[in-house]
């Protein structure tokens, strides 16, 4: 019998790249989101290449909603061997012009939505010893930017959230084991979909560079297979967390200077643009995963290729190194 996964947010963007490709790594695959045709749309994907999946329309921020989805996944697809959380809300837009309302409605998804998600999971893999959790973070759960105070302050509790579980699941002996994905700028619909408040007037875009979803997809979809406590992705990723170690003041001028404009497109948004805050807009439409900056993302990034095989290649070096020094001391 195949593993099962559960994957919250697989109707569009990063959660359905991820639930396609562990569709074809032979997962059995839960798909948890709010948008039907998009589950409908993920499922069929998955289907077409040989797996199975079974759509649960849910919202995450609904704790017995999200247990009754995890029961009726187990009774229908078998016992739960991994579960993502990757569903996500924001408004762009800056503090003082974002209401207390949708303050708490992003929480409630991003944060919320990932602890009923990993509350759910553990009480099926803790009693049997084993199973993965993987929490999507972001590179802005280290490190705040503007006009994102609602998904960074989100994010930024996931981090403590999980380091708090990590240390539990250790005190505990136990086999269940978490691993924290952080994310860089990625071309999915959320751009399209996002909340605008002032003084965001123009289409909204990814921090560069960009990456695709898929990009995200195989690493969290490695990450599921493998013990490591984080997992970086991009360098954009790796430099914006590491900087904020040793130069977070200059990291608040910088981007002061440059979180503005580089989160917007020179298109004007439109005046009846719908957003997703509080309803799905892929109930009745797919709209897959995919955003509208495909010639700018890239495909592939060699930096977590090189993560996921740091052992070898740190042993390969070590040995070049070895080989090197017996040269130099035969020569000698």
């Amino acid at each position: 019998m195949s593993k099962v996964a559960v994957v919250t947010g697989a109707s569009a963007g990063i959660g359905r790249a991820t639930a396609r490709e562990l569709g074809k790594r032979g997962y059995s695959v839960g798909l948890l989101a709010r948008g039907e045709a998009g589950l409908r749309a993920a499922q069929h994907e998955i289907e077409q290449d040989g797996g199975r999946a079974l759509p649960v329309p849910v919202d995450v921020t609904d704790a017995d909603a999200v247990e009754a989805a995890a029961e009726r996944i187990e009774r229908e697809l078998g016992e739960i061997d991994v579960w993502v959380n990757v569903a996500m809300a924001a408004v762009l837009g800056e503090v003082r012009h974002t209401s207390a309302d949708e303050f708490r409605r992003v929480t409630e998804v991003t944060y919320l939505g990932s602890v009923h998600g990993a509350q759910a999971a553990l009480r099926r893999m803790l009693p049997r010893n084993r199973g993965k959790i993987v929490q999507v973070g972001s590179a802005l759960g280290r490190r705040g930017i503007p006009l994102q105070a609602t998904y960074c302050g989100a994010k930024h509790a996931i981090q403590g959230f999980v380091e708090s579980l990590r240390t539990e699941l250790i005190h505990e002996g136990s086999n269940v084991d978490i691993t924290l994905v952080q994310l860089p700028g990625l071309n999915t619909t959320q751009f399209g979909w996002v909340r605008l408040r002032p003084p965001v007037d123009h289409q909204p875009q990814p921090v560069a560079p960009i990456y695709q979803p898929e990009v995200a997809a195989r690493a969290i979809a490695w990450a599921a297979e493998n013990k490591r406590r984080e997992l970086w992705v991009g360098y954009p990723t790796t430099l914006t967390i590491v900087g904020n170690w040793f130069a977070p003041r200059i990291q608040d001028y910088y981007l002061a200077k440059t979180g503005y404009g580089g989160q917007q497109t020179k298109k004007p948004a439109s005046p009846d643009r719908r957003d997703y805050l509080f309803d799905p807009l892929d109930s009745d439409e797919d709209r897959g995963s995919h955003g509208t900056f495909d010639d700018q993302a890239k495909a592939h990034a060699p930096q977590v290729w090189m993560s996921m095989h740091r052992r070898a290649l740190t042993l390969g070096a070590v040995a070049a190194l070895a080989a090197t020094a017996g040269g130099i001391a035969r020569r000698a």
